[in-house]
C-alpha cells in the first residue's frame, strides 16, 4: 500500500498545508472565528463524509457553509426543510416532454437541489422520516433511484446539515441509526466579545466582500484518496478502539461510569470514524502520521450523536461531552497499562 511518502503524495499535502492557511483567511472574510468548526468541515470533506450542524438560530450557519463552497469552487444548493416537503422535491423527478422533432412524448428527469458538490440540508428535524430517508439513502448510496433508474451524484458529493436545538415542537428527530451516517455532529457556539463586535461591524456596512477559490473538486477527490494512505501506529488503533469499547453498557469492557450513565454506547462505525477523522486532523496539522492527540481532537463531534444519555446522567447535569471526555481518559489509561 502507497503512503504519502510517495512524490506525488507529498507535493499535494503540501499544496494542502498552503490550501489551509488561505481557506482560513478567504473564509475569514465573511465569517469572524469559528475557526474549530471550519475545520471540522473540512476534514468531514476530505474524509468523503457528511457533517451535522447543530446551534440555535443566528449564528450564521448558513453562510459559513456557502462560503466554504465558493471557497472550495464547487456547486452549492440550500434546502430548507419543511413538514411539507416530499421526496422528489429534493431528488427531482420525471416529467412528461414532447420531442421537437419526433413530436413523441417521453419521460425526462430533472434533478432536484440534491443533485451538487455540497447540499445543506437546513433543519432537517422539521421534515417527515420519508424525505429524511430519501436524503438520507442518497448519502449512503451516493445516487438516488427515481422511476427505477438510478441517478449518480456529483462527485464530490456532501450534505452539511444543520439542527436547531431549542426548538423541538413540530419536529421528527432523527433517529439513532441515521445519526450515525454522519461522521461530525459538530456544534456552532456564540461568538467571543471580540468578534461579536466584528460582526456588528461587517455586517451593518455597505462593503461587498468576496471569496476567492482555493480548492477545486478535482484537489478534494485527490486529497480524499491521500487521507487513507496516512499511516497510523498499533498504539493509536488500539487507542481508539479502546474508547469506543469503554462506551457500550451491558459490555464486560465497559466503564464503570458508562454503566451508571449512557443507555447506548458507540458501534464499529465510530471508531473506523475516529481513525479516518484522525488522519484528516493530522493532515490539517502539517503530520504525515496520526498521534493519539488527533484522535483526541476528533473525539467529541464523532461520539457526540452515537452515545446516548440516560435519565440518571441527566438528572445529574452530566453532558455527553462530559462523558466522552472520561471516556478518552479511561482509554488513555488502559493503553499506558
Amino acid at each position: 500500500m502507497s503512503t504519502p511518502t510517495d512524490a506525488n503524495d507529498v507535493q499535494m499535502i503540501e499544496k494542502l498545508r498552503t490550501a489551509h492557511g488561505r481557506l482560513r483567511k478567504e473564509i475569514g472574510k465573511v465569517i469572524i472565528g469559528q475557526e474549530q468548526v471550519v475545520d471540522q468541515l473540512l476534514m468531514a470533506i476530505f474524509c468523503r463524509s457528511h457533517a451535522l450542524l447543530m446551534g440555535v438560530p443566528g449564528l450564521a450557519k448558513t453562510l459559513m457553509v456557502s462560503t466554504l463552497a465558493q471557497a472550495l469552487d464547487m456547486s452549492f444548493k440550500r434546502i430548507q426543510f419543511t413538514p411539507d416537503l416530499m421526496p422528489s422535491d429534493i431528488t427531482g423527478s420525471e416529467v412528461i416532454q414532447d420531442d421537437p422533432v419526433t413530436r413523441e412524448r417521453m419521460f425526462k428527469f430533472l434533478p432536484g437541489p440534491l443533485f451538487a458538490n455540497i447540499v445543506l440540508a437546513d433543519e432537517i428535524n422539521r421534515t417527515p422520516p420519508k424525505t429524511q430517508a430519501a436524503l438520507l439513502e442518497a448519502m449512503q448510496e451516493r445516487k438516488a433511484s427515481i422511476g427505477g433508474v438510478d441517478h449518480p451524484m456529483r462527485n464530490p458529493f456532501f450534505v452539511l446539515a444543520t439542527q436547531n436545538p431549542i426548538e423541538q415542537e413540530g419536529t421528527y428527530p432523527l433517529p439513532e441509526a441515521q445519526l450515525d451516517r454522519f461522521l461530525f455532529l459538530i456544534k456552532v457556539d456564540y461568538p467571543t466579545d471580540e468578534e461579536e463586535e466584528q460582526i456588528m461591524r461587517i455586517g451593518t456596512s455597505d462593503t461587498k466582500i468576496s471569496v476567492s477559490s482555493v480548492l477545486s473538486g478535482e484537489d478534494i477527490l485527490g486529497l480524499q484518496q491521500i487521507v487513507r494512505r496516512v499511516p497510523v501506529s498499533d498504539k493509536v488503533f488500539h487507542f481508539a478502539k479502546r474508547i469506543t469499547r469503554l462506551s457500550r453498557p451491558g459490555t464486560p469492557e465497559a466503564a464503570d461510569f458508562v454503566s451508571k450513565w449512557l443507555t447506548w454506547g458507540a458501534g464499529p462505525r465510530a471508531s473506523m470514524n475516529l481513525i479516518l477523522a484522525a488522519k484528516a486532523h493530522a493532515l490539517l496539522r502539517g503530520s504525515n502520521h496520526v498521534a493519539g492527540d488527533d484522535v483526541v481532537a476528533v473525539a467529541l463531534p464523532i461520539l457526540r450523536h452515537r452515545l446516548i444519555l440516560n435519565f440518571a446522567a441527566q438528572s445529574e447535569g452530566v453532558t455527553i461531552d462530559d462523558v466522552i471526555r472520561q471516556l478518552i481518559k479511561a482509554a488513555a489509561r488502559a493503553v499506558a497499562a
